[in-house]
């Protein structure tokens, strides 16, 4: 198996397992099972090579049907794998979807190993329901969160029930996952 190939597989390990089996993101299973998700793995090495590539994505998730390609998952295994550095560089990831070319169609979801939320401790187990095996920027249709946050009653509660969810599993439970890299 590839490097990349193996990348790939870890992604959709942790996605089956954790976004969808914990039901983190309750409109993962559908574009997952209808296979509309993008896997790209890039290989940038700098953030400005990430950009590239992250506006290569844009423009294709632009260019075809989302029945085809709904949403991409962007992984970057070689660049930004510190997170405080990938969190900074999410204000250039805000700055190239407010691009005129986009007319606000996309939205980037930020995913990463070491992920922390403002005001929490490194290990608290609310921060895995942002933890991929890699660093990964996720692209999504505006229209598509539209639709999905419509058709879900209860979308702002999304992240109350994910910290429950992960604070009944714990980081025993988190482990028995087998999510390692």
């Amino acid at each position: 198996m590839t490097y990349e190939a193996e990348v790939i597989a870890a992604t959709q390990l942790w996605l089956e397992k954790a976004v969808i089996g914990l039901n983190l993101c309750p409109f993962a299973k559908a574009v997952h099972v209808k296979k509309q998700i993008r896997y790209v793995v890039s290989a940038a090495t700098t953030a400005d090579a990430l950009l590239e590539d992250l506006m290569t994505e844009l423009r294709k998730l632009q260019d075809t049907s989302p029945e085809e390609i709904d949403t991409t998952l962007l992984i970057h295994p070689h660049v930004l794998t510190d997170f405080l550095d990938f969190n900074d560089f999410l204000d250039t990831v805000d700055i190239a979807v407010a691009e005129p070319e986009f007319g606000d169609e996309f939205q980037v979801a930020s995913l990463h190993p070491q992920y922390q939320f403002a005001g929490t401790a490194v290990d608290d187990i609310e921060n895995y329901s942002n933890r991929s095996p890699y660093p990964t920027l996720h692209l999504l249709r505006e229209a598509s969160v539209d639709r999905a946050v419509d058709a879900f009653p209860d979308a702002d509660r999304i992240p109350d029930t994910n910290i429950e969810t992960l604070e009944k599993l714990g980081h025993e439970g988190w482990a028995k996952l087998g999510l390692s890299k």
